[in-house]
């Protein structure tokens, strides 16, 4: 064994020569926003072991995005799986979590809608035979509230891809566009939202926009137009910045990659030998599972005579023959659907590219809900409920810069059979959350923001061939009003489509689209809206080039349609119901002066709770805008009526003449204190309970926790204690004397000027304590030691 010592100072020696050496490239790029705030974004300084990574920081918001993908792809992969996830640290903002564990758990909706939003523009620009893992992650690590970090993440995600050697076909970007005071604001901060009328977010490549989503009040679709130009604006210089940060770091050749095994003389002969048989199944106009049965036919066909025709092939080899004729047989069905549509005309259901599907609706179809309605589209419906709940059914989002109460709540299901899937049904996914959040988006600006009830719909998919999303905010509105919900203006909305083949000037926009013409086709481009303008979008772009002028086009196109399917909800109800249903909680809303807020409350919450327990009401109170603001919700009227009177009781000033319903707290020998108004005691003294004389308080037959109704006479001003009066609130009996007032003392006379008194002589010295006695004895006793008798002397006195 030899043990080694190592010299103190050559360690030492070592360790800084290490540190010298130690270098990091860091390259640092900024950009500013048209409004002189500085986005700079970081590499080569922290998490350098993931495939690419930057720190960008605007102000002192600051985001680390990473991206990592796998070398080689799973086998038998033949789609692009992507993981985007955005996720907010509270360290972030200095708070910590909430729950028991005081750590970061699952994703809120809002980061998952943060996740959707990068997910939907990367995912295109990833070549189509690309097929290996790959995760993208974006971490908030500081916000101080003023700028919204959501708006960078897209920007952050992209530049880490830039500084890696992921195939990539070029860089995008993300920012928010707000309208404020009729400008174009981009990223803007959180306190210039409150003046926005719109809130778009935008993500595009230098040339095209790819992802739209957003919500508006109202707006046209010239000004939606507006805003998607001033978003291109700004996104262009910060793909510009990512290509330069590519080249320098030497990251614009990415890596190679082997990720299909492709026979081209089996692609060249399923086109030749299907395409005209896919053909004329798209122009049957089936129904869905009618089309693809057939479609699947002919590919099942095609793979037995293929099989027949190799026998002498295994059956790996096989299946691995038929692993590419799926592929290659969805780019057939994708270019006969697509030809059929801008060489003819006709759709896959036989419809003209305008044309909406057959609508029915119906309110009410469930008696319990306390509003409930049924919107059917072709072969997507929607069977919708409302529930109408108090202040305690708010739901409190507890987000890292968001800590509020939300009181109108949209949730989405979409079940497995509602696509005629036989597979289980789990939790609920990222793609219901996003469109749930989509419908939520187009109806929450039409509920008026003194209605006083929290609102919960519920939207269940029970078929889908097209937009359920769009179904849901149709379904949503019927519902709504059906519950009596005074909703400011019904909404409808459409999903539109695109088909435009690259290098042709030949396109068309289609009219509430199928879910086969979603998937084959080149846009998915969703508006809701009332008649006077745009409430909510969301679009996804799959081609290059699309111009301003094919995006007016579908958004009027789309304004014709919501049109329609807007008259069809007016045609089953035209207006919110102007009754609640018998069902449904009760409840009042009023105001009451800040200062009252503790009086109502009571020590500990004693006076409400009391109230509560008295009344079997509901009692909710906050502090809003300088006022109470109280909202009282019960089984009945009675109920809410008897909580209300005791509210405005206490919140009452006491005046004195008028005449109030008091409870006998206690009884004292003078009279007794009663409870006239909550919390306020007045003295009943016993000369004013009745207009007879009593020598208690008992003998009126008062006893404590009577009601009895009291005057208020007076109140004292030095100390604010309240005199009550019965007896002026009774008749007073025929031939009663009252008895003569007390008389007033006088003042008492001047005195005269005192006389002074005479010397006093000279005191005479005190007997002895003896002396004393036997004097006293003298005085008290008679003869024999007994007492003296004064009866002569008294006689002679004069009384």
């Amino acid at each position: 064994m030899c043990n080694f010592v190592p010299d103190f100072a050559q360690s030492r020696t070592f360790f800084i020569f290490r540190c010298f050496n130690f270098k990091m490239n860091v390259i640092t790029k900024s950009i500013q926003l048209p409004d002189g705030r500085t986005i700079t974004i970081e590499t080569g300084k922290v998490a350098k072991q993931a495939d690419g990574s930057v720190m960008l920081r605007m102000n002192n918001t600051v985001l680390l995005a990473t991206v990592c993908a796998a070398k080689d792809a799973v086998p038998g992969t033949d789609f692009m799986p992507l993981q985007v996830d955005y996720r907010e640290q509270y360290a972030a903002a200095g708070r910590f979590p909430g729950g028991f564990t005081k750590r970061e758990g699952k994703a809120s909706d809002n980061e998952i809608l943060t996740s959707r939003l990068v997910d939907r523009v990367l995912r295109p620009l990833f070549p189509s035979n690309y097929h290996a893992e790959v995760y993208v992650n974006v971490m908030l690590f500081s916000a101080d509230g003023v700028d919204q970090p959501d708006a960078l993440a897209g920007f952050a995600a992209s530049a880490a891809l830039a500084c890696s050697d992921i195939p990539f076909e070029c860089p995008i970007s993300e920012v928010r566009v707000a309208r404020i005071n009729g400008e174009y604001v981009i990223d803007p901060t959180f306190e210039q939202m409150k003046e926005a009328d719109m809130d778009i977010m935008v993500g595009a490549s230098a040339e095209n926009i790819m992802m739209v989503e957003g919500e508006m009040k109202e707006v046209s679709e010239q000004d939606l137009l507006g805003a998607l130009k001033a978003a291109m604006a700004a996104i262009k210089p910060m793909c510009e910045l990512q290509t330069a940060l590519s080249k320098e770091l030497g990251k614009d050749v990415k890596r190679e990659y082997d990720h299909e095994v492709n026979d081209e003389e089996l692609r060249e002969r399923m086109n030749k030998e299907l395409y005209q048989p896919a053909y004329d199944v798209t122009k049957q106009a089936l129904e869905k599972q009618a089309r693809a049965e057939a479609f699947e036919k002919i590919l099942a066909d095609f793979k037995e005579k293929y099989a027949a025709e190799h026998a002498d092939m295994t059956e790996d080899e096989l299946e691995e023959k038929y692993a590419m004729m799926d592929r290659y047989y969805h780019d057939v069905e994708r270019d006969a659907m697509r030809r059929c549509i801008l060489d003819e005309g006709i759709r896959l259901d036989g419809r003209k590219t305008d044309e909406i599907r057959p609508i029915w609706c119906e309110v009410s179809p469930l008696p319990m809900p306390h509003g409930s309605s049924i919107f059917t589209r072709g072969e997507t419906q929607s069977l919708t409920t409302v529930t109408l709940g108090t202040k305690l059914d708010e739901k409190l989002v507890d987000d890292v810069l968001d800590k509020s109460y939300q009181r109108f709540l949209l949730h989405y299901n979409f079940p497995p059979f509602c696509t005629g899937e036989a597979k289980a049904q789990r939790g609920v996914g990222r793609r219901e959350i996003g469109h749930g959040h989509l419908a939520w988006r187009a109806l929450k600006d039409m509920i008026p923001a003194d209605f006083p009830y929290t609102v919960r719909v519920v939207s269940q998919i029970l078929e889908s061939n097209g937009s359920s999303s769009m179904a849901t905010v149709c379904a949503g509105t019927l519902a709504l009003m059906d519950a009596g919900v005074p909703m400011k203006k019904p909404v409808s909305g459409i999903a539109m489509g695109l088909i435009k083949n690259p290098g042709e000037d030949k396109y068309a926009v289609l009219s509430d689209i199928l879910g086969d013409e979603d998937h084959l086709g080149d846009m998915d481009f969703k508006t809701t809206g009332t008649k006077d303008g745009l409430t909510a979008t969301q679009m996804d772009i799959k081609c290059d080039g699309l111009s301003f002028d094919i995006l007016e086009k579908a958004l009027m196109q789309a304004k014709a349609g919501r049109e329609h399917i807007l008259k069809c909800i007016t045609d089953t109800i035209a207006e919110p119901r102007a009754e609640l249903k018998p069902h449904v909680p009760r409840i009042e809303a009023f105001e009451i002066p800040k200062e009252f807020i503790g009086a109502v409350i009571g020590p500990g919450g004693k006076i409400i709770q009391q109230m509560q327990e008295d009344t079997g009401a509901t009692i909710t109170i906050d502090e809003e805008d300088g006022v109470g603001k109280i909202q009282v919700s019960g089984p009945n009227k009675e109920a809410i009526d008897a909580a209300i009177a005791k509210i405005r009781a206490i919140v009452a000033i006491p005046e004195v003449g008028e005449v109030y319903e008091g409870t006998v707290r206690s009884i004292m020998p003078y009279g007794c204190f009663v409870e006239f108004m909550p919390g306020k005691d007045g003295l009943l003294h016993i000369s004013e309970i009745d207009w007879k004389r009593l020598e208690t308080v008992e003998e009126a037959g008062i006893k404590e926790g009577d009601k009895i109704t009291v005057k208020l006479l007076e109140i004292d001003p030095k100390t604010g204690k309240f005199k009550l009066s019965h007896r002026a609130l009774v008749e007073k009996p025929e031939g009663y004397v009252e008895r003569p007032a007390r008389r007033e003392r006088g003042e008492r006379p001047e005195r005269g000027e005192r006389r002074p008194r005479p010397e006093r002589g000279e005191r005479r010295p005190r007997p002895e304590r003896g002396e004393r006695r036997e004097r006293n004895e003298e005085f008290h006793e008679g003869e024999n030691n007994e007492p003296k008798d004064f009866s002569d002397e008294l006689d002679k006195m004069d009384f």
